[in-house]
């Protein structure tokens, strides 16, 4: 017998439809919740029929049914959701959609929402900004909870850009998920990285005489005070008739440890026909992933226009080297994934906490996916070195950026899914027997939200609590000078090219 929390009809929840034509189609519902696998503590899928004049949903799990409905949208409550997860933990809830056209109503084949018992980290961070390729007037890093539709700014750039100067800010990173260790980039005017180190802030601006540039792409180690970056001498370039508009490149990098105790930086990955990039640790910090591709320029004082001409043959492999935790050096690297002879290019990596399972991201070349129509998410399973089935996770658009949640089952990323322009972070569920399950956008209060946002939602990270540092503490210390790092002797750079790089001078890494 199906209870029936609330009267049909009464305040808030409309009665169904009596009269209607019955459909054998699914409804076209935006976002698409249809048949997803979601967490036992997501906020509402509150959804729309863009098409339709009026909507009533009906959602039901186990004992409990609620009628919802406002115009074309379904919007949910709250505290009733709450119930509805919890009466379809580790089973279903089925969604049924009555929608009017005019002055017919039609009835649809209902879909089902299943339920999760894993739990997701509670809270993601995210950039926004617009889709331009050079633009900060209004950058973003903002944290949202997954639980409910709270959002805040962890930093914006209207705090300290000035009519002459710009600010970019970017590549926030945060220790073990938790926020008491995190950093973020702030380039151009201030420039500087703000570090919180054990609760309390510092900016430094983290590079010496021996990089090649300022410090780029981070990660934390696990449990160690210490960042690995890759330093680079990027680029980016302008195609006039193909799909993809922009071609990122590099035409030199490095990788680098920064000591935050003891304020110490070492060049640790340098070699010379070598393009380091994007270091990242293992969970147990025993290991650490990066991704590089061989080139050999023919002419360093010329690498620029070279990179240009050649960048197609710019494809990355994945390798990781292991790390002595009590000397903090690294032992020989060892190729895990070779993705050039299949002409591809892999980046981004992200590895499980029991070290089986490596995420990243694949495209035709280079290393900034997301302007790549064909880029995919990809699975290596280190055990067996075959990739998993994503298909149900990706989409016939770029995708790019994942992350494993802390728990291992659910995988973030930024896809181009919607409409090819905007950058929109989805969630997809990674259950224990290694299958990926269908995509879903991030949940908002408003479903039209992502239809009227003007701002991209770019490099997402998992986080389990709020960062506690308040924009205006961050503001304060980027006006203050920066401290600057001490060198420790380590491997010679790569190679040092005789260019101005384009995004070295205003900071879009």
């Amino acid at each position: 017998m199906i209870l029936v929390m609330l009267l049909s009809g009464c305040g808030k929840h409309p009665s169904l439809p009596q009269d209607y034509t019955q459909k054998s189609e699914k409804p076209d519902i935006y976002p698409d919740y249809t048949d997803v696998t979601v967490p036992v503590n997501i906020a509402p899928l509150n959804f729309m029929v863009e098409q339709a004049d009026e909507v009533v949903a009906r959602i039901q799990a186990g004992d409990v049914a609620y009628n919802y409905g406002k115009g074309n949208k379904v919007i949910i409550s709250q505290k009733e959701w709450r119930k509805l997860l919890n009466a379809a933990k580790g089973d279903k809830m089925m969604v049924d959609v009555y929608c009017k056209y005019q002055d017919q109503w039609s009835r649809y084949e209902p879909f089902f929402i299943e339920v999760a018992t894993d739990s997701i980290d509670s809270y993601i961070s995210y950039r926004a900004l617009a889709p331009t390729y050079v633009g900060f007037e209004h950058l973003a890093i903002r944290q949202r909870c997954l639980e409910n539709f709270k959002e805040n700014d962890i930093f914006n750039t209207r705090q300290i850009s000035t009519e002459k100067e710009g600010v970019c800010i970017n590549c926030h990173s945060f220790q073990n998920y938790r926020t008491d260790n995190m950093m973020f980039h702030i380039r151009i005017c201030h420039d500087a990285t703000m570090i919180v180190a054990n609760g309390k802030l510092k900016n430094i601006l983290l590079k010496t005489p021996e990089m090649i540039s300022a410090a780029v792409y981070p990660c934390w180690h696990p449990t160690l005070p210490l960042i690995a970056f890759s330093t680079d001498r990027t680029m980016q370039s302008f195609h006039t008739r193909d799909i993809t508009k922009v071609e990122v490149m590099e035409s030199a990098s490095d990788i680098v440890f920064y000591d935050v105790e003891k304020n110490t930086m070492q060049t640790v990955l340098a070699d010379s026909i070598e393009l380091e990039l994007f270091p990242s640790w293992s969970p147990d910090g025993k290991w650490l992933y990066f991704c590089s591709t061989r080139h050999e320029f023919d002419n360093l004082n010329n690498g620029m226009n070279e990179t240009l001409n050649h960048y197609k043959m710019l494809q990355y492999n994945l390798y990781r080297a292991p790390f002595d935790m009590e000397t903090r050096t690294l032992g020989e690297a060892e190729l895990i994934y070779d993705a050039r002879s299949k002409d591809r290019s892999a980046v981004e990596q992200h590895v499980s906490s029991d070290n089986r399972y490596v995420l990243f991201a694949e495209g035709p070349n280079g290393l900034f996916h997301i302007w790549h129509p064909s880029a995919q998410i990809e699975i290596l399973d280190q055990q067996t070195g075959e990739l998993l089935d994503t298909k149900a996770m990706n989409s016939n658009r770029a995708e790019s950026y994942p992350s494993f949640s802390s728990n291992d089952r659910w995988i973030l990323f930024e896809s181009r899914r919607d409409d090819g322009n905007y950058t929109r972070d989805y969630l997809a569920y990674f259950d224990r027997d290694g299958r990926v399950h269908k995509a879903f956008l991030v949940p908002q209060e408003d479903p039209e939200f992502f239809r009227l946002s003007l701002f991209s939602w770019s490099r997402p990270e998992f986080m389990v609590e709020p960062v506690k540092v308040t924009p205006k503490m961050f503001q304060e210390q980027a006006e203050k000078e920066p401290g600057r790092p001490q060198t420790i002797p380590g491997k010679t750079p790569g190679r040092i090219i005789n260019n101005d790089s384009y995004m070295d001078q205003w900071g879009i890494n």
